[in-house]
């Protein structure tokens, strides 16, 4: 399918079911919010990164307007539903304030392997644990999703938008898996850095060598 949205470019990656909230202040996009909101029509959201609009983004629903100042600013909470793909970008819109573009939506194949996601979540874990951060996830761990976890990795924007353009399940499992792989390691060997210069200057109980 191919189809005309409103755009919202943002410095972010937004996912599939992803809850986010957003604060809209600037004249163009109040518009949006507003027509979007009257319509009940979704809107797009593709990522910004190094001051470039990215081909892809994420279509966005919007759930709730929560909070609308004097000034016509608002808050709004919205939820990611597909994932688009650009194919044109129309800078001005007739009578509008805000850009638009036409889309498409590939493919997104959401069988994964579940045994292979409850491996993940545990170096998810592994890594929480190292990290000393204490998360509640709310779907057993096979059940989970690419999406549900990309941002508690501590992927960069760039690696988010790569997951982000990855069209099948368990091709995300395995990018999350390797990136996992590599980070775990580095992250420990940090730890055990900044454990080394808080000893520094400390007295140390250590056991002598004895020579051969």
């Amino acid at each position: 399918m191919t189809n005309f949205i409103p755009i919202f470019p943002l410095g972010i990656v937004v996912y599939p079911g992803e809850g986010l909230n957003l604060h809209i202040f600037e004249p163009r996009y109040k518009q949006l919010i507003n027509e979007c909101h009257a319509a009940k029509k979704p809107f797009g959201i593709p990522a910004v990164i190094e001051n470039k609009m990215q081909e892809y983004g994420s279509l966005v629903e919007i759930k709730e307007i929560s909070h609308v100042d004097d000034k016509g600013e608002m808050d709004i909470k919205t939820k990611g539903t597909f994932v688009f793909r650009i194919l044109e970008i129309l800078k001005d819109v007739p009578d509008k304030l805000y850009s638009g573009a036409i889309v498409n939506y590939p493919d997104n194949v959401e069988e994964g392997k579940p045994e292979l996601m409850k491996r993940v979540m545990k170096s998810i874990r592994d890594l929480h644990a190292i990290l000393k951060v204490n998360k509640e996830f709310k779907k057993p761990d096979e059940e989970m999703k690419s999406y549900d976890i990309a941002h508690d990795v501590g992927f960069s924007l760039q690696e988010e938008y790569e997951l982000l353009m990855l069209q099948e399940e368990k091709q995300r499992q395995e990018y999350l898996k390797r990136h996992l792989a590599k980070v775990i390691p580095m992250v420990a060997g940090m730890e055990l850095l900044k454990e080394k210069i808080k000893l520094n200057g400390h007295f140390k109980n250590l056991g002598g060598f004895d020579l051969p």
